[in-house]
């Protein structure tokens, strides 16, 4: 079968053209900028726009009527570029790491409404009390790895962040919709320069951890954490003992993807 026996789809094709189109706009974009800068009619990207509202891929602002794109549009190439750093440069560094901090660490990058492990040594270390930890979704206001990367993120994604967060109606929404207390979590986590999580998420009350962000052209692509148990340590000791050789290995997961 020809390449040519089909033809090409002009609705998807326009779709495709008003997400990239929305993409360069900082901050959303009405109808009529859109419409100027694809050269299609404004009821054509209206029908447009509200199917991909429908669809969950851009959202409408009720204070000025203009678009953005929302988190889902990342699904598009999350299977693409977020998982192929993590193997080919993260990996292989997790296990130098390990041989300086002993503790289990993990590469954890966002799904949805939390972060989600990636790649791990728990299995290799010999102070690891699990053992199958891929896969493991992590809440983002209760856990280091989820503090860090909500904190660090911009803020028009963050934002993203807690309305999804409120939406869900479960342990993490009643923290998304107390403002006071989003707030002090990212002064403190920004202050900090680290997120941490002394026992503080139900499921895990005997751990801690400590985690950092994986930044690439200013978007956070992951973050880095390191768990332990919980009565071992203060979480500023654990700061002062293992960030550097963290920071070290972030350092060198952003190189790599510079070089990408």
């Amino acid at each position: 079968m020809s390449e040519t026996e089909y033809k090409a789809v002009r609705g998807l094709i326009r779709g495709l053209a008003l997400i990239n189109g929305l993409n360069r706009f900082d901050g959303g974009a009405s109808t009529a900028q859109l419409a100027e800068q694809s050269g299609l009619h404004r009821t054509t990207v209206r029908r447009l726009l509200e199917t991909l509202q429908a669809e969950g891929y851009v959202r409408r602002s009720e204070s000025d009527d203009s678009y953005r794109l929302t988190l889902k549009v990342r699904e598009l190439c999350e299977g693409f570029r977020d998982e192929q750093w993590i193997s080919a440069i993260g990996a292989p560094l997790l296990g130098q790491l390990l041989q300086q901090v002993a503790w289990p660490t993990d590469l954890c990058t966002l799904d949805g409404d939390a972060m989600v492990i990636r790649e791990t040594t728990h299995r290799f270390s010999r102070l690891s009390f699990h053992r199958s930890m891929v896969g493991r979704r992590l809440p983002l206001l209760m856990t280091a790895t989820g503090r860090a990367y909500f904190a660090f993120c911009p803020q028009a994604e963050r934002e993203e962040l807690i309305e999804l967060m409120i939406s869900r109606d479960d342990g993490q929404s009643a923290l998304a919709a107390d403002r006071r207390f989003v707030e002090r979590l990212i002064e403190h986590t920004r202050s900090k320069g680290y997120g941490e999580n002394n026992a503080h998420w139900g499921e895990e009350r005997k751990i801690a951890a400590i985690a950092i962000p994986v930044m690439h052209e200013a978007r956070v692509m992951g973050c880095l954490n390191l768990v332990y148990i919980a009565k071992a340590m203060p979480v500023e000791e654990a700061a002062r003992r293992f960030l550097p050789a963290m920071h070290e290995v972030v350092g060198n997961i952003q190189t790599g993807l510079i070089g990408d």
